[in-house]
């Protein structure tokens, strides 16, 4: 957790900053750690360390904003930093939405401990993290002949941090994650090279998958050989759990208030409008313990609750922080999403995937994009042909078009096998009607 000696720090900050000529400010005093290693076919390939100390400060000077941060925290040094960027600030163009929250819109605290911190980061051992990457590479290390390479990596890390608005806001946080993923690439018979990755992730140690995540990714890789184009057309695509975030991603983006004001959102002014397919509900919940994105508060201070975003297809909310919802005249909401949560339904993809005669499954998207202002797009896919219930032909190459808000609206199934461990909890979804283009 942040010292005691850092939030005197911030403290001390805070009435340097309004003494000097400031009528509001924001400080952040913050701390994090991150370290990393990867093994590639059993040779220790990467070992970094970093740890990072420092303080971010947002001014607000005669109607003009500016924000800075620095690493050097000896007070003398920050006293003259403090001073020279309130004097560069009264040369910015004055912004008369550049302000704090309202102050009955912030987190007062007394909400229970979201548990968001293992404290045994700082004491696991360095070889017990090297032995999970060496284990992990010696489950496939070897093993089959067409291998050309096999690596696992592994990361973990903290990140803490002491927030004070001149408002009156108070706040901290402290969050651990570990990560570990692994890739594996194999040789084809026609010269290609196809490979494939998985990961699982944690914030605790302990909850953390340490076997099966190289297995996973060749069983992943050996299913890619013999990848073909196919024809096009029209077919009903199955997304996995894991890809669907890329298909929601353009939505969810399209919320935000800078994409709004910007007019660089193709959900102007929809709000109450149906935008998806009323089998599509997605929620914002913010305060599920122990998972990444949970929060008492945003950027801004500004308490989180749990909202709707989607209700059955109708748009609910945008993302408003305090300077967008004044830019637009609107009512400000929180400024980012914390943990979405869409609607299950009744069957997981396998099940999903037996009742198909014929369809596409989108194992990962190789580049494109999608048209922020129209929701138009093209990417290009890999996968299976679906045939009879089963995956029976890799294929990659391919390209799926035509627009985000159409996609969603034809909806025939969602499942109910959110990946729990992600902050967006979307299960595999099947889409009809999608255009593939092949050969």
């Amino acid at each position: 957790m942040i010292s005691e000696e850092f939030k005197n720090l911030a403290d001390w900050a805070m009435k340097f900053t309004l003494e000097n000529g400031c009528s509001d400010a924001r400080i952040v005093v913050y701390s994090g750690m991150d370290n990393s290693f990867e093994y590639r076919d059993n040779q220790l390939d990467k070992l970094e360390q970093s740890v990072e100390n420092g303080m971010s400060l947002s001014i607000y000077v005669d109607g003009r904003f500016s924000s800075f941060s620095t690493n050097r925290l000896e007070k003398e040094e920050l006293k003259s930093f403090i001073k020279r960027n309130i004097e560069a600030t009264r040369f910015l163009a004055p912004d008369k939405y550049r302000k704090l929250p309202d102050p009955s819109r912030l987190y007062k605290g007394g909400g229970a401990d979201l548990d968001l911190f293992d404290p045994q980061i700082n004491s696991i051992p360095v070889d017990d993290k090297l032995q999970v990457l060496k284990d992990s590479v010696n489950e496939m290390y070897k093993k089959d002949e067409r291998l050309i390479s096999v690596s696992a990596s592994y990361s973990d890390g903290t990140s803490e941090n002491y927030k004070i608005d001149s408002n009156g806001f108070r706040g901290e946080t402290a969050t651990t994650y570990y990560n570990l993923s692994a890739e594996t690439s194999l040789k084809d018979t026609d010269g290609a090279r196809p490979s494939s990755f998985w990961y699982d992730t944690s914030v605790f140690w302990e909850k953390l998958q340490k076997e099966g995540i190289v297995r996973e990714a060749y069983e992943r890789t050996l299913k890619k050989l013999g990848q073909v184009k196919i024809e096009s057309g029209k077919y009903k695509m199955l997304v996995d759990n894991r890809n669907i975030s890329r298909l929601l991603s353009p939505v969810i983006s399209s919320l935000s208030g800078s994409a709004i004001q910007q007019k660089n959102s193709f959900l102007i002014n929809k709000l109450g409008e149906k935008i998806l397919s009323d089998k599509i509900s997605v929620i914002d919940d913010p305060h599920i313990p122990q998972a990444r994105g949970a929060r008492w508060f945003d950027n801004e201070g500004v308490a989180t609750k749990k909202m709707d975003v989607i209700r059955e297809g109708v748009l609910s909310t945008y993302y408003l922080d305090t300077y967008y919802a004044g830019k637009l005249a609107m009512e400000p909401t929180i400024q980012s999403p914390s943990i979405l949560v869409m609607n299950r339904g009744e069957r997981n993809f396998e099940e999903i995937m037996a009742t198909l005669d014929k369809a596409i499954w989108v194992t990962g998207f190789n580049g494109g994009n999608s048209n922020s202002t129209t929701g138009d797009f093209s990417f290009g896919i890999e996968g299976f042909l679906i045939e009879n219930g089963k995956a029976v032909l890799p294929v990659n190459e391919m390209n799926i078009t035509g627009n985000i808000l159409t996609l969603w609206q034809n909806i025939l199934e969602i499942g109910n096998d959110p990946r729990t461990t992600s902050s967006w909890r979307i299960p595999s979804v099947l889409f009809d009607e999608v255009i593939f283009n092949g050969k």
